[in-house]
């Protein structure tokens, strides 16, 4: 969610902190602050809204090379300026920046208010810069660690001080934090997207670590001071992929990459001679995938949706129990954990904290988990026991929408691996192939009419109240549609099974709701239809999200046609018209689409 960006080297560090965390926006945040470490006290600058604020009000001449910086998701304390990082020590040259939420900082406030120390700010981050600043030790490595030992929680923190002005020392636990490797200078970020610009060397913290970067190098080592050995990797990644590259947003950027992106993602992993898929990063052998007797996907937000869709096709393909779960409650019900069950963990950030702790439930109770995520080198690309990265490349947009696709792609390719091993056909395993060959065209298709459906989501975006439904295949493809309408449009949708509004829904149809309903031309065709007539003949308004071909007969309303693939595959490109619903219903409303308020694009706390 927060974002950190840190410097040491020859540069100025203002303005690379200020790069640094304009490119991290896309996370999520209500205000911005950096500190720089100037001759005498450091100088700290911050403020509430946007980063254009905060370059906005730096001075003209901030020459420290040393610096910290952070943008802040309000947790402990609403957007203020007092709230916003970098936190400072009661002399102001300790200097600290913290992704994560400290679960004790009540019990930490009440004591240090009681040892005399006056408090600014309402967050559980500031604690830690007094707590460093009162810490017994001669370097500030030991400073850090003895606060650490003090706390309890998630952080990813950096911590700067003018006593020590040719370091910073920084901590991972629970969040995620890179090192970024230049010439006679270090970088620090909470994600790679804040050092594209300046190097493709990085060092990826594990659990528990912490280091120190000067201008020269790093050094890492753990909570017990014991040293730890990293390897660089190269990130293959071009700073232009985070730019809009002539869209208005990221988001419609996104939408329109993906026949080139699921084109590259599917290069290499189908397999004609076999009709099935090669998955070599599951690090499973035909054997161990066959003696699974259950798959269970755990994910969040549209994760999870996608992840219905894929244990549908598990469960069609595969001919084995499969389901889906929310991983934000997975751990606390104290899962069984079975040994011949598959878990997939699903995340395009790999970093969504609560699919993180359950990935680590499951591995602490013996199970077998393997991650389907987006970003290399990820927390849990890296915790899982083998995966499949889904080559999407980079998505800022908040709303999901490539990597969604991605994901549903992986899920069907996993569902074709897991089928050939047991009962699924060559013929009906080319089948899958054969049609997943054809999605990134038909995704282009549906793409081409893009504006037809901005029409449509023109008509529809008054609307303060909308239903999404859907039957079987079709009900995961609803709760994804009213998912994206919710998150970037403000208006309220729900999405429910179309079998199920004869049950209570029905009663809220009315000439001001809007139902979007998804019709693919299947054994459920007739009741849908059947179901759409009851809308209509209560006068509600119909969106219908269908199959070319498909006779309508004299229901009124919007129709938006999708190109026909197998029947297991039609949930991905039904849900591709609905990204764009969303979208243009966001843009004539005229929201922020690609930082939609109280949303962050990776969620690492609880």
């Amino acid at each position: 969610m927060c974002g950190i960006v840190g410097y040491i080297g020859g540069q100025p560090a203002a303005p690379i902190l200020v790069e640094g965390l304009a490119r991290l926006e896309y996370r999520g945040y209500d205000s911005a602050g950096i500190g720089v470490l100037t001759s005498g006290k450091p100088k700290v600058l911050r403020t509430v809204g946007r980063m254009r604020d905060l370059e906005a009000s730096l001075p003209k001449r901030l020459t420290g090379t040393v610096g910290i910086g952070h943008t802040r998701w309000a947790t402990h304390g609403p957007a203020s300026e007092e709230n916003a990082h970098p936190h400072a020590s009661a002399d102001g040259r300790i200097l600290v920046v913290h992704n994560g939420i400290l679960d004790n900082a009540t019990a930490l406030r009440e004591r240090l208010t009681a040892e005399g120390v006056t408090l600014h700010s309402d967050t559980d981050t500031e604690v830690l810069a007094h707590l460093v600043a009162a810490a017994e030790g001669d370097s500030l490595e030991e400073q850090v660690l003895a606060a650490l030992r003090q706390v309890t929680g998630t952080y990813a923190i950096a911590v700067a001080s003018a006593d020590h002005p040719d370091r910073v020392v920084v901590a991972r636990n629970g969040s995620p934090l890179v090192l970024g490797i230049g010439e006679h200078e270090m970088f620090v970020a909470s994600d790679v997207a804040a050092l594209v610009r300046h190097t493709s060397q990085v060092v990826h913290l594990d659990e528990g670590e912490l280091a120190t970067v000067t201008r020269d190098g790093f050094h890492t080592f753990t909570a017990d001071a014991t040293s730890t050995t990293k390897t660089p990797e190269t990130i293959d990644v071009e700073a232009e992929q985070w730019e809009r590259g002539g869209h208005e947003h990221f988001m419609h950027k996104e939408m329109h990459e993906q026949p080139e992106t699921l084109q590259r993602m599917l290069s290499g992993r189908l397999d004609d001679r076999f009709a099935t898929a090669r998955l070599d990063g599951l690090q499973l052998e035909p054997r161990e995938l066959r003696a699974f007797r259950r798959v269970k996907v755990l994910g969040c937000g549209s994760a999870y949706y996608v992840g219905q869709m894929g244990a549908s096709m598990i469960e069609d393909l595969a001919r084995i129990p499969a389901d889906a779960e929310a991983a934000s409650e997975f751990r606390y019900r104290n899962p069984i954990i079975e040994p011949d069950t598959l878990y997939v963990a699903v995340s395009q950030s790999g970093e969504t904290a609560d699919t993180l702790f359950a990935v680590r439930e499951i591995q602490r109770k013996g199970g077998r988990v393997v991650g389907l995520v987006n970003v290399v080198g990820s927390s849990i690309a890296r915790e899982c026991d083998g995966g499949v990265y889904l080559h999407a490349g980079p998505e800022v947009a908040v709303a999901s929408t490539k990597a969604l696709t991605h994901m549903g792609i992986g899920f069907a390719l996993l569902a074709v691996a897991l089928g050939r091993v047991r009962d699924l056909s060559f013929a009906d395993g080319q089948r899958i192939i054969n049609g997943l060959k054809q999605i990134p065209d038909q995704v282009g298709d549906i793409l081409e009419q893009e504006d037809a459906i901005a029409t449509v989501a023109k008509r529809i975006a008054d609307a303060q109240s909308m239903f999404f439904v859907g039957r079987v295949r079709g009900y995961p493809v609803a709760r994804e549609g009213a998912q994206k309408l919710k998150e970037i449009s403000y208006r309220h949708a729900e999405a429910y099974q179309t079998s199920e509004l004869k049950h209570g829904p029905l009663a809220l149809i009315s000439p001001e709701l809007p139902t979007v309903a998804i019709v693919p031309d299947d054994e459920l065709l007739d009741r849908n239809l059947g179901a759409c007539h009851e809308i209509a003949a209560r006068r509600g308004p119909l969106v219908v999200v269908t199959h070319e071909g498909v006779e309508l007969g004299d229901l009124r309303g919007d129709r938006i046609d999708v190109p026909r693939n197998e029947p297991e595959l039609d949930p991905l490109l039904l849900t591709i018209p609905l990204q764009l619903l969303a979208y243009h219903a966001a843009l004539a409303l005229g929201h922020d689409i690609d930082k939609p308020r109280n949303l962050a694009k990776s969620v690492t706390v609880e």
